[in-house]
């Protein structure tokens, strides 16, 4: 059987947990869109509830699971992407607890203190999975992740990270606890070079929101660093700044 309206009551739900974060957080269910994504939350043990599939986008190599067929009109009514893959899985939502998280002697952690856009938050774990970083940690979020657009901008890589939700106080306690070395991003004068810093070591990188960065929490709590520029801009889109540090951290590590 083929779904072919959108008044369909599956479609209906499916539709409203793509739209609405509130709903999709009572469902304990999350959506994602897209074959490499759908791959990628399958291979890091993700569980499937069901997958929504149009044959003549997707193909007939069907995954696993409970699927429902749909036609074309509806997929791309539902789909951010139009006729991108043809295919919608649903998954069950999982923790992100510090307390599960056991890092390595040379660990590098970014943290994202109050990151508001989800585009953003997809950006850095994108950098965050492709530079190697163990984990990351998004203290006092503002941000589902489960939201579709922090999915869609990770490509996936949300699935294969280590990604925490503490608050401040519970991270920087955790920090501590784990004797890690902390390094800050407060555009000031005690800020040194970031390429001059040791990230062999077990290592925590902290950076606050684009509007008014890292908030007086984390005043002295660190060592102060900042990502040389040579232009007449004095900052950076905080996932550039990201990436940029990531890249440095991996470099290091790569030349050790």
């Amino acid at each position: 059987m083929i779904i072919e309206s959108l008044q369909n009551e599956k479609i209906k739900n499916l539709n409203r947990l793509i739209t609405d974060n509130r709903f999709r957080k009572k469902s304990g269910v999350f959506v994602v869109e897209g074959k490499q994504e759908n791959e990628r939350a399958l291979q890091f043990g993700f569980e499937n509830v069901e997958f929504f599939i149009c044959e003549s986008i997707f193909g007939i190599n069907h995954p696993e699971g409970k699927i429902h067929f749909v036609s074309s009109q509806v997929y791309e009514k539902l789909a951010y992407r139009g006729t991108s893959e043809g295919i919608i899985g649903i998954y069950k939502t999982k923790e992100f607890d510090l307390k599960n998280y056991q890092p390595k002697d040379n660990a590098s952690v970014i943290v994202v203190e109050s990151v508001e856009k989800p585009g953003n938050l997809g950006a850095i774990l994108r950098s965050c999975e492709a530079f190697g970083i163990d984990a990351l940690i998004v203290t006092d979020s503002r941000v589902d992740f489960y939201n579709p657009n922090v999915l869609r901008s990770s490509v996936g890589c949300f699935f294969g990270m280590n990604v925490f939700s503490a608050t401040n106080e519970e991270t920087l306690a955790f920090l501590q606890e784990n004797c890690f070395k902390i390094y800050t991003t407060f555009m000031d004068e005690t800020a040194e070079d970031l390429y001059n810093k040791n990230f062999n070591e077990k290592s925590a990188l902290f950076f606050g929101t684009e509007h008014s960065g890292l908030s007086d929490f984390w005043l002295h709590k660190g060592e102060n660093i900042l990502i040389p520029m040579s232009g007449t801009i004095d900052s950076l889109n905080l996932s550039n700044a990201v990436a940029i540090t990531c890249y440095e951290i991996l470099r290091q590590k790569l030349s050790k």
